[in-house]
């Protein structure tokens, strides 16, 4: 759990300015370092959201649309109605067990099948209903409030296209987003896009969505976030993020970011490309300590010995007390002195 009030309180006031300060005040948010798109709601109106959702929103509207969808899960009742249906279900299903064990015949115990399958996806079926209910209730507090509606359909775009990229760098075929499992617990995500994108309301596309102070409330965490996102090992996914991030800009540690990527995949033009992605940090900022050690590391991989050592003692000189600073050392010794 990450227990920094000003972000905390951030979110919060982004909940607040959508759904109301009179409704927010009945939920306690909580904001944890996973690194997975997803927030969740519960009955008691205790609200997670993951670190993983902040780093891919881009505007307070992208944020608010979520929040406003689990918020629409807790005014519903949708946990405890999900519960109920739940548990009328399995109680159906259990005496039907009972009844079909007394009788010998295949008749029944194919009945009995068709019968579990059919109440399974039921099941199923009320909670992707209850989503769809969700998303137009999220929908719904944007459209009334000052925030730009249309936001809400560009989080699950964005999600779409993040899919694709992560796909693309596995080697994967292109995802079918218009197809869903029986299993599936929520709607598809194109339609989805295409519902928020009709609904939202067309006079509210001027509004503000909150871009510039949702970036400088996210500042503080977003090289963690990052590195979390990384360490995911899904290239494609973490390419995509990085690039839509730098959008309005590429800025030191979005650079230095990025050659955490590539030289992390290893590949030897990778490391040739995350050299230069470096080199680009220290460019923009001399003082960015990390940035030399990822550049000293990759020059060493790709045969440049003396400037990949030079490269790490500045590192080292800029950040004498880092976790690493031993083994750092063993790889660019200090110059021997003169006498």
């Amino acid at each position: 759990m990450i227990r920094d009030e000003a972000l905390n309180g951030y979110v919060r006031g982004v909940l607040c300015a959508t759904v109301g300060k009179d409704r927010c005040a009945a939920t306690r948010i909580y904001v944890l370092r996973v690194p997975v798109f997803n927030a969740s709601m519960s009955p008691n109106g205790t609200m997670r959201v993951y670190s993983g959702l902040l780093l891919r929103v881009r505007n307070e509207a992208e944020l608010g649309a979520i929040l406003g969808h689990e918020f629409g899960h807790f005014e519903r009742r949708h946990s405890l109605e999900r519960f109920k249906a739940q548990r009328t279900g399995t109680d159906l299903l259990s005496w039907a067990a009972v009844l079909a064990s007394m009788a010998p015949g295949y008749q029944t115990r194919a009945g009995y099948n068709d019968m579990r399958w059919s109440v399974y996806g039921q099941l199923y079926r009320y909670k992707r209903d209850q989503e769809r209910e969700a998303d137009l209730l999220g929908l719904g507090y944007l459209n009334a409030g000052m925030l730009r509606p249309q936001a809400a359909a560009s989080v699950w775009r964005n999600v779409m296209a993040e899919a694709e990229a992560s796909s693309r760098a596995r080697g994967l075929s292109k995802p079918r987003y218009d197809l869903f499992a029986f299993s599936a617990s929520h709607p598809p995500d194109v339609e989805r896009a295409a519902t928020m994108a009709a609904l939202a309301d067309p006079q509210g596309d001027g509004r503000d969505d909150g871009a510039d102070r949702y970036a400088k409330a996210l500042a503080p965490w977003l090289p963690t976030f990052l590195d979390d996102q990384i360490k995911l090992n899904d290239f494609g996914a973490s390419d995509y993020l990085i690039a839509m991030l730098a959008e309005p800009g590429w800025t030191p540690r979005l650079w230095l970011a990025r050659g955490d990527l590539y030289r992390t995949r290893g590949n030897p033009r990778d490391l040739v490309n995350a050299a230069e992605f470096y080199a680009n940090a220290i460019a923009a900022d001399a003082a960015l300590a990390d940035a030399y050690r990822g550049l000293g590391l990759s020059l060493l991989k790709t045969g440049r010995p003396s400037e990949g050592r030079t490269a790490l003692r500045r590192y080292l000189h800029l950040k004498p007390d880092a976790p690493d600073a031993g083994m750092i050392a063993m790889l660019a010794p200090a110059e021997p002195v003169e006498p």
